[in-house]
């Protein structure tokens, strides 16, 4: 029991390394998240509107980036991007291998942001697109401000999902070699792990990922409670005959 405790719970390894896991790598890995993730967003969105395209040109490019993208391993993707683009991108961003992890995860997660929104635009009625055009507006117009905006709202817990999928896949970013101070949560208890040969400061970059995962969990719970009880009204309501 004593070896148990020494080698995942030393107290003084774990005192050593909180500071840097809550001074630097909460905060990147919070800043790769969330800019993958609105880079991500944007690309997901553009691919959903071209794989729900009617024209094949269109649409089978989108098919062929979400099926290249899903079905390679994330680590593969992140060594392509991080380690090939960085001789191409070298006049852009020099040999700092920071803006090219952020774009290897916002490809990633576009690649499945864009296969969540495509299915929450197709659950939308085909109904709320014909009102708006009766009402004048262009197909354009009424994807955008009618059928679109339903369309995320019935997917936000699995769009939730994605965002703490990427606060974890951040971890693998550590192969880039980031500096010092760019080091996310993992690379920062793996260092520490490595240099004194124990677990704990690992176990402490775990306990600040549950920090981060656990409360946004509950949130995807929250929302689809939320969502569910809403259409389980209004169904109520048009079964009464109180909703048009």
């Amino acid at each position: 029991m004593d070896l148990f405790l020494n080698t995942f719970l030393n107290w003084d390894y774990i005192r050593e390394v909180f500071p840097d896991l809550l001074r630097t790598g909460i905060e990147n890995t919070l800043l790769i998240a969330v800019c993958s993730a609105a880079i991500g967003t944007v690309l997901g969105m553009g691919l959903a509107i071209l794989g729900l395209s009617t024209k094949r040109r269109l649409r089978w490019p989108a098919r062929v980036y979400t099926d290249v993208f899903r079905g390679l391993p994330a680590i593969v993707t992140i060594l392509l991007i991080g380690q090939g683009l960085a001789v191409l991108a070298r006049g852009l961003v020099g040999r700092n291998p920071y803006p090219l992890g952020i774009l290897a995860l916002s490809l990633i997660a576009a690649a499945y942001l864009g296969e969540i929104f495509r299915s929450g635009i197709q659950s939308v009625d085909k109904g709320q697109l014909e009102a708006g055009r009766a009402l004048g507006m262009s197909y354009a117009k009424a994807m955008a401000l009618v059928v679109v905006p339903q369309g995320v709202r019935r997917v936000l817990p699995a769009l939730v999902n994605q965002f703490i999928a990427l606060v974890k896949d951040s971890s693998l970013l550590y192969v880039l070699g980031f500096l010092v101070s760019q080091r996310e949560l993992f690379r920062i208890g793996q260092d520490l792990a490595a240099n004194t040969g124990n677990l704990s400061p690992l176990v402490a970059a775990g306990f600040c990922y549950l920090v981060l995962t656990v409360p946004l969990t509950h949130l995807v719970n929250y929302i689809d409670r939320r969502l569910r009880t809403g259409r389980k009204v209004t169904d109520e309501l048009v079964a009464a005959g109180k909703v048009a």
